[in-house]
């Protein structure tokens, strides 16, 4: 029989449904079974979307399932856990997610699960990693959304400020998704120029100055749109749909994900933003820029944020 790839989504909240809508939409994956402690919610939800199928891209079979159903999924994706409240940072987050984390990770792995994880849940890098100790699957089969969001926040803002459009500028934001995290402009470029000489191009418009606004506006995003509307899916999920598609499609394609780094950067053990091939199995490669000694310093920085907040949950949940 031919192979039917299978989504198994973990957590039917504001990230998760919008996840499971921009899927259908896009045409990812031909099954999507829906798992969530609220029963009622995500059967309404998987009613819902079905019966959007008549004007979807493509047919494909959406039900509120179990873990059992985890057993023949090529990806799991998890987008449950608490949620990032005003003036809370995503590492405040880190314990009582992890204890959420154990949970859902355990029963997944339960069903007989050989597939790959994605996860989304603030904190994405200590949690990623904490999936990864949880399921005994090997690094490359364990992928965090990592600063996949945070990279398509700086590419949006650097197409208003030049007034281009976000594909045509390719740039990247490294380290925890969160506030540590750096944008590398040393391999930032617009149209096929790098940010630097754009705006030496036209003096009369640009201002080198202004990237550091543009950075705050990328790093803060967040924080702002939870004032407003109390979370943030909307991107996150399209994000997460790019990563999905990527990996059923074997595409070896470049994402800024969380990626488990163990030497490249001068990183050792630990779960970080990060450029990667990413194709059908998994992350096949980490990319390692060539950085300035400033933006060294900046994800070193980062790496030992991430390392200094995971080492006493790691020691309450993991053996070391």
């Amino acid at each position: 029989m031919e192979h039917v790839n299978r989504v198994a989504l973990i957590g039917t909240g504001a990230v998760g449904s919008s996840y499971a809508f921009a899927l259908l939409n896009q045409g990812v994956a031909e099954e999507l079974v829906m798992i969530d402690l609220n029963k009622e919610k995500s059967e309404g939800d998987a009613m819902d979307l079905n019966h959007g199928l008549a004007f979807a891209p493509a047919n494909k079979k959406i039900w509120f399932g179990d873990y059992e159903d985890c057993q023949s999924a090529d990806i799991v994706v998890i987008t449950a856990g608490a949620n990032q409240k005003p003036g809370e940072t995503r590492l405040d987050l880190l314990e009582k997610n992890t204890a959420i984390f154990k949970s859902i990770v355990d029963s997944v792995m339960n069903s007989g699960f050989d597939g790959i994880f994605i996860v989304a849940t603030n904190p994405v890098d200590i949690l990623t990693y904490m999936t990864w100790k949880f399921s005994g699957l090997p690094s490359h089969r364990v992928i965090g959304s990592g600063t996949i969001l945070d990279t398509a926040r700086l590419r949006f803002q650097l197409s208003e400020y030049f007034q281009l459009d976000s594909r045509n500028v390719h740039a990247y934001i490294l380290g925890e998704h969160g506030d540590s995290e750096l944008p590398v402009w040393s391999h930032a470029n617009v149209a096929g120029r790098s940010v630097y000489d754009r705006i030496k191009d036209h003096p009369e418009k640009y201002d080198i100055k202004d990237l550091d606004q543009i950075f705050e506006q990328v790093r803060d995003a967040a924080y702002h749109i939870i004032e407003r509307k109390g979370a943030t899916h909307y991107g996150i999920a399209m994000g997460l749909v790019r990563l999905t598609k990527a990996i059923l499609h074997n595409e070896n394609a470049v994402l800024t994900i969380s990626g488990y780094v163990d030497g490249p950067y001068d990183v050792r053990d630990l779960y970080i933003g990060v450029p990667a091939i990413v194709n059908r199995k998994g992350v096949h490669e980490i990319i390692e820029l060539n950085l300035t000694p400033e933006e060294k310093a900046k994800f070193a920085n980062s790496a030992s944020v991430l390392k200094e907040t995971m080492t006493p949950v790691l020691n309450q949940y993991v053996s070391v």
